[in-house]
């Protein structure tokens, strides 16, 4: 087959590829869009405070400089594959351009504007933008201010107890929510929201993703909240969050976001006495027993080390026929923050629950073998330094076991 001879200036200086994407900078050179942003993001990357320079001419060339289509020249490497498609040249899409912030901002006071209508295609036209040029059209609408419209959406559907436009205002939200310093202060004390956000999950809707939107910014809420918000959290809030992870309906996702809440609110002392009595340690024992994945797994032994550093989380944990076998099961079979925690687990059950039935319980189901399995692993230093403080404990009650009472002897003297 003939070479086809590809004209000069069709061709990005940096890439030397077809544009597909023709742009022209502030210094007169076209380049393809994707390159040269990819070159003024690497360039503010390397020094924040040094401007990137032109690759053609060496002029300056700010981070934010503007990019203009370069429509006419889009338009002849267009016509020129279609010309070329027998040699097998493929044909250039039109491509699709960034939203404008203008665009956004109309769009935004559309929504505000209390007009049903105006509303409902506001809503349409913001939801259509996150799914398209993604990473571009979201980051720019989330500088706009949408997050913040879509907050103020959903508090006005909570105080009239209307769902209208609610699912749409999460979704977009979900799409466009980036932890600023303006969107951590719009939450961080906002207890209004946290209590419209538990009114969406109670609601029955049809739409399961509306409820996973919801439990995903509830996530990123509580990372944000300040402590005088997650202590003003009640039982019904752990209620429902302990629900979530009952409801055969909930998905992979929503039960990881409410794992992810229960972990960020469980440093509060009152807050892990909440999640025991909502039945928290029960719940995520039988989660674990239906042998969910290894983020799960990681999640739930984390929850588990929390609660259990209070005595009511011990105790709900030894109440259960399979708590202190599950704990041990895990260890040395998932990850090594699954290690940490499930030693954290088993030495406060060891430090403080130990009766002599919980003693015998952990010999019974191997716990203590799995202990002295993590002495002779390949595992870090101070997992093995943290077994070998629970064997020591319970030393002389272990050591009678022909199971191992020859790790127990060989690995440190009583």
């Amino acid at each position: 087959m003939e070479e086809i001879e590809i004209p000069q200036y069709f061709i990005c200086p940096i890439s030397l590829q077809i544009m597909r994407d023709p742009v022209t900078t502030v210094t007169g050179i076209t380049y393809d869009r994707e390159n040269i942003q990819k070159w003024l993001a690497t360039a503010t990357a390397e020094d924040d405070s040094c401007s990137a320079v032109c690759p053609v001419t060496k002029q300056p060339l700010p981070g934010g400089s503007d990019l203009t289509p370069n429509h006419i020249l889009r338009r002849l490497i267009q016509a020129w594959c279609i010309a070329n498609a027998k040699s097998g040249i493929d044909r250039i899409p039109t491509p699709k351009y960034p939203v404008q912030k203008s665009v956004v901002f109309k769009l935004i006071r559309d929504v505000k504007s209390g007009d049903r209508l105006l509303q409902v295609n506001a809503l349409k036209k913001l939801d259509e933008l996150t799914a398209e040029d993604e990473k571009i059209n979201r980051k720019c609408m989330a500088e706009a201010g949408v997050p913040k419209a879509m907050v103020s959406l959903i508090l006005k559907g909570f105080r009239e107890g209307k769902l209208w436009g609610i699912e749409e205002a999460l979704r977009i939200l979900h799409l466009t929510w980036t932890p600023t310093t303006e969107n951590q202060k719009m939450v961080e004390d906002n207890m209004d929201l946290i209590r419209s956000i538990l009114w969406v999950l109670n609601c029955e809707s049809e739409n399961g993703d509306s409820k996973n939107h919801a439990l995903t910014f509830l996530k990123n809420m509580t990372e944000a909240a300040s402590s005088s918000v997650m202590e003003r959290l009640d039982h019904e809030f752990f209620k429902q969050m302990v629900n979530m992870l009952r409801k055969k309906t909930s998905s992979q996702s929503m039960i990881k976001s409410a794992l992810h809440v229960l972990i960020e609110t469980s440093p509060w002392g009152r807050n892990r006495t909440k999640m025991v009595e909502s039945g928290a340690v029960l719940e995520v024992i039988e989660l674990e027993l239906s042998s969910p994945d290894k983020k799960t797994t990681e999640l739930i032994m984390s929850l588990l080390a929390n609660l259990c550093s209070c005595a009511d989380g011990r105790q709900k944990l030894l109440e259960h026929a399979g708590g202190i076998a599950m704990v041990a099961k895990r260890l040395l079979r998932v990850s090594p923050a699954t290690d940490d925690r499930a030693l954290c687990i088993m030495e406060s059950l060891a430090r403080f629950s130990a009766t002599r039935e919980v003693v015998s319980e952990m010999l019974r189901v191997s716990a203590v073998s799995k202990l002295c399995m993590v002495l002779q692993a390949d595992c870090a230093g101070y997992l093995k330094i943290k077994a070998r403080e629970i064997l020591r404990l319970h030393t002389n009650a272990w050591s009678n076991s022909p199971c191992i009472q020859v790790y127990l002897l060989t690995m440190h003297p009583r």
